[in-house]
């Protein structure tokens, strides 16, 4: 799937940001400290978009053209998420680079729900992926948080990272609602 190409070459465009010119000592590591952990989070993240996007497509009986552009569009904004893991990690987390970084995971979340409610428009109210997401109060928390960490980069970047560590957190809580669905090809 396109899709999936897409977020692979993601994943593997950030690792290869991560400047390995360093000495050869693991002292000399240290220096790549803020690039890693922010390699960590931005994986963590387009992991959990991948996964949630597969159970998205998976559910699809049949496609369509705004589909289509909707994922595409979805795809745009994941894809600049490498500039600003780079960046935040280059500049030691600097406040511009977190709010960058927040601009973009809110941006890529209003994406994925646009995505999402074309599917289910698409699909009807009743569909597998309709009635898997509910409510989409997952979708919700991380929106409302991401404004708030935007909002916080300018005063403590800190508040901001720890706020986008919280909304990966609720992503990682195994939630098998659409997986359970799509086997069981429960409506």
């Amino acid at each position: 799937m396109f899709s999936d190409g897409v977020l692979a070459i993601i994943i593997t465009i950030m690792v290869l940001e991560i400047n390995g010119h360093v000495g050869n000592e693991f002292s000399d590591l240290i220096v790549l400290f803020p690039s890693f952990i922010s390699y960590i989070l931005s994986f963590t993240y387009v992991g959990i978009y991948w996964k949630n996007h597969y159970h998205l497509m998976q559910s699809i009986s049949r496609i369509n053209g705004k589909i289509l552009w909707a994922n595409l569009h979805f795809l745009f904004w994941i894809s600049l998420i490498p500039i600003s893991t780079k960046w935040m990690g280059v500049h030691n987390f600097a406040k511009t680079t977190i709010t960058l970084y927040g601009v973009i995971l809110f941006l890529c979340s209003v994406t994925f729900w646009i995505l999402q409610s074309t599917i289910i428009a698409h699909e009807g109210k009743n569909s597998i992926i309709a009635m898997a997401v509910g409510k989409d109060t997952k979708g919700k928390i991380s929106l409302i948080s991401y404004f708030i960490a935007i909002w916080f980069s300018f005063i403590n970047q800190w508040i901001s990272i720890f706020i986008y560590v919280f909304v990966a957190m609720i992503w990682l809580i195994r939630d098998n609602k659409i997986e359970r669905r799509i086997n069981t090809g429960e409506e």
